[in-house]
């Protein structure tokens, strides 16, 4: 089989994306970028650059979806293009709307058909993550990763930018803050994106950097509810005001209590991640997740306690053991385990808040009772345009679950 091609990303929203794309330009690399600035007239500018040459192609989106144009031509060009001899390296410059995670779950599993010659394979046949990096403001980006403006998409931009750093391997970030707001922003990334080396400078080497990202980065790999909080061991002492707090718990919690203290997530908090064991639901976990003000809840898949044994034995084997060392007799795999960062709130107060939605004494001896509270947590939003079983990945621009 030939070498998978690598593939950089290159994401961010007020970051310098473009001087970081094009300070990878050399022979043998090509820099795709689709623009989505005339996104009101209905069109796509598909741009491909390389140190020679630059092509600009119109596209029409497909049946109004900003997210199947995408998929319908971003995923076969990363083919065809694994099949140019002039081409040994391909960096996507990406909207600033567009979230890595997303379209890295889409190259790695979305089937590309049609393309003469060729196996009937995802875009990852042909083409590898090398690594995405995420580009930032440090006059900018903290406000907006902290604060609830609303994009056009049912997402908050705190949820974009916090995502876009979240899922990063390495970090490019333009300097322009004051020290003490630099110094909270390194605390804030070296805990959002642990191990992820920085360049604080919008026009240094970029090869180094890449050089630079550990053998342990994701590169594209994606993160679920049940996955490990703390990759990246990130540092858990307090730093500038930032903290990071993790939160556990072995029994549930009363939905409505949940419901009525999950604000506190929502004020001083860059980011809480993690999975909720909610007695109401005693077969499926919720995926929880907030950026600044913007929050979204939605399965995150069935306990291994609630599979069937062909199911639990063809779960991934890093759950299993995880799951092993904390599994209960009575109500198996099925816990909270939150982690929360916090830069302009009480990390007590947090804690004491989500302690009183847990189930009393009294309640958690009593699991018949459980299944006839009400549920605000019951019912969760799917986007029409793209069926699909993972929660977390439903487009490439819209959230889903977001409210």
């Amino acid at each position: 089989m030939t070498a998978r091609t690598p593939l950089i990303l290159v994401a961010g929203w007020r970051g310098p994306t473009e001087q970081t794309a094009h300070a990878l330009l050399r022979p043998g690399t090509i820099v795709v970028r689709h623009d989505l600035t005339d996104l009101g007239q209905g069109i796509v500018r598909r741009i491909l650059t390389t140190v020679d040459d630059r092509r600009e192609e119109i596209l029409e989106l497909a049946h109004g979806c900003v997210s199947c144009t995408l998929r319908e031509d971003l995923l076969p060009l990363l083919r065809r293009l694994h099949d140019r001899s002039s081409v040994d390296r391909i960096v996507l410059h990406l909207d600033p709307l567009i979230e890595p995670e997303a379209l890295c779950w889409a190259i790695e599993h979305l089937v590309v058909t049609g393309i003469v010659g060729r196996v009937d394979a995802p875009a990852a046949h042909d083409v590898r993550i090398e690594a995405t990096l995420t580009c930032l403001d440090a006059a900018t980006w903290l406000p907006d990763a902290t604060g609830d403006e609303e994009l056009d998409d049912d997402r908050t931009l705190a949820q974009v930018v916090v995502g876009q750093a979240e899922f990063a391997d390495a970090l490019v970030v333009r300097p322009g803050a004051d020290g003490w707001h630099q110094a909270r922003l390194h605390a804030v990334l070296c805990r959002l994106a642990p191990g992820a080396p920085m360049l604080w400078a919008e026009d240094g080497d970029i090869d180094e950097l890449l050089r630079r990202i550990p053998p342990t980065a994701r590169r594209g790999a994606i993160s679920d509810a049940y996955s490990p909080l703390l990759r990246g061991e990130p540092p858990l002492e307090a730093d500038c005001g930032i903290h990071l707090l993790e939160f556990t718990a072995r029994r549930p919690f009363h939905p409505q209590r949940l419901h009525d203290a999950i604000d506190v997530l929502l004020e001083g908090v860059v980011r809480a991640r993690g999975r909720a064991w909610v007695a109401t639901q005693p077969d499926n976990a919720l995926l929880l997740e907030s950026a600044g003000g913007g929050l979204r809840v939605a399965h995150a898949g069935p306990w291994l306690a609630a599979m069937s044994p062909d199911q639990r034995a063809a779960a991934d084997p890093e759950r299993q053991v995880l799951a092993a060392l904390r599994w209960d007799a009575r109500f198996g795999d099925r816990d909270t385990a939150l982690t929360i960062l916090v830069h302009d709130a009480d990390p007590a107060e947090i804690r004491t808040a989500l302690e009183r939605a847990l189930l009393t004494d009294v309640e958690f001896a009593d699991p018949d009772s459980w299944g006839g509270w009400p549920d605000p947590f019951g019912a969760y939003h799917e986007d029409p345009c793209e069926p699909t079983t993972d929660p977390a990945t439903t487009s490439l621009i819209e959230g889903e679950g977001r409210r």
